[in-house]
């Protein structure tokens, strides 16, 4: 395994109280980097003081647009341990992602070891109140200094680390929704199933709209008939109608979630029926009608777990459970928020233990 280069800091920061944290505003004093040239492949492996850095007015990324994301985190236990949540796979979903934008594929088990190594000389800044945990954004920017459409020859790739608060500052409530019905996130053979700056920024303006009229976010249908469920604007989505849990299968426009993977594991182990399948919106209004439909809940990275109390769709709204966390979405976020946080047996082999504070 190549080895990890380590300049520290001269100067080291703080941890701030819980209630300054929020989320994705203060940075820990390191952070991990790697080089790549063509012909020569990733080299250069080094954890250095956090900080900016120099690219070219020219550089690709800037212009067309090259570069991926990750999003995980890291955890303080009971017992002063600090972990990480599925890290390997968010690392090959890393892989997965830069394989759709032509990135060259990444040392997962390299990556891995420096992303430890960051979060050990770094753990000082893992926040230890329940709920709060260190965010970590891995990405990759092209930055050739060329205009001109072509695939890339040289990369950086950083892992910088964050301490986040509670998800849920006033509390976990239901949020309100929106259902899409003028603008799309993706299409089948497009971007959609990768963590890519350019999805994010496609969801902007629908997200501001939404939020102007009184909604947290938006959920996305599908680009071609706009009928069928896909996901909101950061999480993966799921339907309870009647004693069955539904989430819209994975179609290539859809983002393979962590949690929605993990959401999906402990239903069908406390032996829920779980399907994955085409969902219309149609189906989720007339379930609504029917008196069937009993819970919506997001799942994602930031959130774990968020129950929907309301969804409005072609000048329809509808309120799900009295507006109130179904029994279902609590429970997940308490099981699995508690296998994070270690309050809870890991029988899955979810948890990777980084080191002691």
């Amino acid at each position: 395994m190549t080895d990890i280069a380590v300049t520290l800091a001269d100067k080291r920061g703080t941890l701030p109280s819980d209630d300054k944290l929020g989320f994705g505003k203060i940075f820990t004093d390191h952070m991990f980097v790697l080089d790549y040239e063509s012909g020569r492949g990733w080299y250069n492996a080094r954890i250095v003081p956090y900080g900016d850095f120099d690219i070219s007015p020219a550089a690709m990324v800037l212009h067309y647009g090259q570069a991926i994301f990750e999003g995980m985190k890291a955890f303080c236990t009971e017992d002063n341990r600090v972990t990480m949540y599925r890290p390997v796979d968010h690392l090959n979903r890393f892989n997965n992602s830069a394989d759709i934008l032509s990135i060259p594929q990444m040392d997962v088990k390299l990556l891995h070891a420096g992303l430890k190594k960051l979060i050990e000389i770094d753990k000082e800044w893992v926040p230890k109140s329940l709920g709060t945990s260190l965010y970590i954004r891995p990405f990759v920017i092209s930055v050739d200094p060329f205009v001109g459409v072509k695939v890339a020859d040289q990369y950086k790739l950083f892992i910088i680390l964050s301490p986040v608060g509670a998800y849920y500052a006033s509390g976990f409530k239901p949020v309100k929704i929106k259902v899409e019905e003028n603008y799309v996130r993706a299409v089948k053979g497009g971007l959609g199933e990768a963590k890519t700056p350019a999805n994010y920024a496609a969801s902007l303006k629908a997200s501001e709209e939404a939020k102007k009229e009184g909604f947290t976010q938006v959920l996305w249908l599908d680009a071609l008939e706009q009928k069928y469920v896909e996901e909101v604007g950061t999480m993966n989505i799921f339907f309870k109608i009647d004693d069955e849990i539904i989430t819209p299968e994975l179609n290539g426009s859809i983002l393979n979630g962590i949690t929605r993977r993990s959401v999906i594991q402990v239903a069908k182990d406390w032996g829920m029926k779980v399907s994955e399948r085409r969902i219309s919106i149609d189906e989720v209004f007339a379930a609504h009608a029917e008196g069937r439909l009993k819970e919506v809940f997001g799942s994602g990275t930031a959130a774990v777990i968020s129950p929907v109390g309301e969804l409005s769709w072609n000048g329809k709204n509808i309120v799900i459970n009295n507006n109130q966390t179904g029994e279902t979405s609590q429970k997940l976020f308490d099981y699995i928020t508690g296998i994070q946080q270690g309050r809870v047996a890991d029988k899955f082999g979810w948890v990777d233990e980084v080191t002691k504070l």
